[in-house]
């Protein structure tokens, strides 16, 4: 009788301790499993939201831009030779841009000029007067709307901005390639505007579905205004699992996570749903495992309480049985590596993605920091240059003492080539930098060594500093605002008969000026007031940003730097803060 109860312990032990050890562990996996989810959902959907942001910060500043453009005027006028330029002007930088069209509209809106104007859908002549971006901007001066083309009738974001003249120029922003981006990552990635309509979205059948409840007027409005056919603004196919957790949601009979990051400024909120299956298979995994090693254990028991029972009678039998158990340790052991590798694997390939997204981001400014980089280095480089052949030239000679002093010269460029590219990274990253007193002797000696061969073909007069003279700044930084507004100088000087230029310091009880001035054919009136706005320059191999990243170098430093007018030539005054 002892014997049947002993055994009938057992048997309760083998069904009981692998169902609770099952129960246990799986609680923990499946919270931890959620937590990851969560926290995996919450990272891509900041990354696929910043995404978006850079991809919307690309054309932003495009339509103010073009407001601003010479052409228009003239093209206004209806005068031929400037719509023809105006057309190829749109076209180049629609291109470039990456913008689906840019075209203008006249008042009343009929468009005069666009960047498909060489297509079969060219915008031209097409009559815009009663699309809500071209009224909108007209009354407000700015508008931004999302809505089918009338002609293409794809979808995008429309950027329309008033210009001189009544008329409007928009740009049209489409967003295929973002949302092939999102496909490929997983899960399904859609942007709701304010009223709850899907815009923007991985899964192409979602577009101008609705995520929330809209009456039949609110649809109506909708639907005129964003040029839709009568089958959108259905609801969208997403119901609730549960009850009272909105973050669960079921989509074509599959279980999902929902994550929705708070809307931007413009109203617009990402949200991001990804599969749950993930976490069921990991709860059963680790379930599995622990059922396993549980059942393991009772039967361990019971196996070396039969083998102490039986060890004088059966010695063999338990040995045989003792190996046959450690086999059955080893492999499960082995399928729990293996099941550990996968996931490291499948948690490694995350990585990955987010990395590439990252990338992704950080490519959108790489344009503008690679152009900054070729401006502000040309001129050392240059210089090194005009050395390095100097040097020959002296070695030749046997003058060796003098090439010692062109190669120290060589490597004090070569070091401020790297402090330059260092300063427009920071710049590109708006940071912050150090800012001390310095004299000033030394940024002034240092601009004119970089550019003495220049300054040697025009009359120069330059002040004496006194050694003594401190500033708040940092040397580099100051030499650099220097050297751009002198080779600027001495490009505009560059076709006079006699050039001239004249740098004039004034010392003042809190602060030193320094101004810059040249005999050349000065500052064009018409891009005079925006002289320090990026890409607006009057030299044809000009890029425009010289002057836009000085003056941020002496606003960061607590300085200022204007364009003073001048009836002959160009006059720029640069002030420095004394140092107490």
């Amino acid at each position: 009788m002892a014997h049947r109860f002993r055994t009938f312990g057992w048997l309760l032990a083998a069904l009981l301790l692998p169902a609770l050890a099952a129960w246990a562990v799986g609680a923990v996996a499946q919270r931890r499993a959620w937590e990851r989810l969560r926290h995996d959902a919450a990272i891509a959907a900041q990354l696929r939201q910043a995404l978006l942001t850079s991809e919307l910060q690309r054309f932003q500043l495009l339509p103010l831009a073009l407001s601003d453009d010479a052409l228009l005027p003239a093209a206004m006028r209806r005068d031929p030779a400037a719509l023809r330029a105006l057309d190829e002007k749109l076209e180049v930088l629609a291109t470039e841009a990456g913008a689906a069209t840019i075209y203008v509209l006249a008042p009343g809106g009929v468009a005069i000029a666009a960047s498909n104007w060489r297509t079969r859908e060219s915008f031209v002549g097409q009559d815009y007067g009663f699309r809500d971006y071209y009224r909108e901007a007209v009354r407000r001066g700015v508008y931004r709307q999302f809505a089918l083309g009338t002609v293409s009738r794809t979808p995008g974001l429309y950027l329309s901005r008033r210009i001189t003249g009544g008329g409007v120029v928009v740009v049209k922003v489409a967003f295929d390639g973002l949302e092939r981006g999102w496909a490929q990552a997983g899960g399904i990635t859609f942007v709701t505007d304010p009223r709850g309509i899907v815009l923007i979205t991985s899964r192409p059948a979602w577009r101008f579905a609705a995520a929330r409840p809209l009456d039949a007027a609110a649809i109506a409005q909708e639907r005129a205004a964003m040029q839709l056919d009568t089958q959108t603004l259905a609801p969208l196919p997403i119901a609730a699992a549960r009850p009272h957790e909105a973050s669960l949601v079921t989509v074509e009979g599959a279980r999902m996570l929902a994550t929705t990051l708070p809307p931007g400024r413009d109203g617009w909120a990402l949200s991001l749903l990804l599969p749950t299956s993930e976490v069921g298979t990991e709860t059963r995994s680790a379930q599995l495992a622990a059922w396993s090693a549980a059942l393991m254990l009772v039967a361990l028991g019971w196996i070396l309480r039969e083998r102490g029972r039986r060890r004088a009678q059966a010695a063999g039998v338990a040995k045989a049985r003792a190996a046959e158990l450690s086999e059955l340790v080893e492999q499960r052991t082995a399928a729990l590596r293996r099941e550990m590798d996968e996931r490291a694997e499948t948690e490694a390939q995350a990585d990955v993605l987010r990395e590439e997204l990252r990338q992704a981001n950080r490519l959108a400014t790489l344009g503008q920091v690679t152009a900054s980089v070729a401006h502000e280095t040309a001129q050392p480089i240059a210089a090194i240059r005009n050395y390095a052949r100097a040097g020959k030239t002296l070695l030749d000679r046997g003058r060796l003492e003098e090439v010692g002093g062109n190669l120290s010269a060589i490597e004090r460029l070569t070091d401020r080539v790297g402090a330059v590219t260092a300063e427009l990274r920071g710049f590109a990253r708006k940071g912050s930098h150090p800012v001390a007193p310095m004299p000033l002797a030394a940024p002034v000696d240092g601009a004119m060594l970089i550019l003495r061969e220049r300054l040697s073909r025009v009359a120069l007069a330059r002040p004496e500093i006194p050694s003594s003279l401190q500033v708040l700044g940092d040397p580099v930084r100051v030499e650099q605002v220097l050297i751009n507004l002198l080779q600027n100088a001495l490009d505009a000087t560059a076709e006079q008969d006699a050039p001239t230029i004249e740098v004039a310091l004034t010392i003042e009880e809190t602060q030193v000026r320094i101004d810059v001035r040249d005999n050349g054919p000065g500052v064009d009136p018409a891009i005079a007031e925006r002289i320090f706005t990026p890409f607006v320059t009057s030299r044809p191999a000009g890029l425009g940003l010289g002057l836009v990243i000085a003056q941020d170098i002496m606003i960061d430093m607590g300085g200022s730097l204007r364009l003073v007018p001048s009836a002959r030539g160009a006059w720029f005054e640069v002030v420095l803060r004394r140092a107490s």
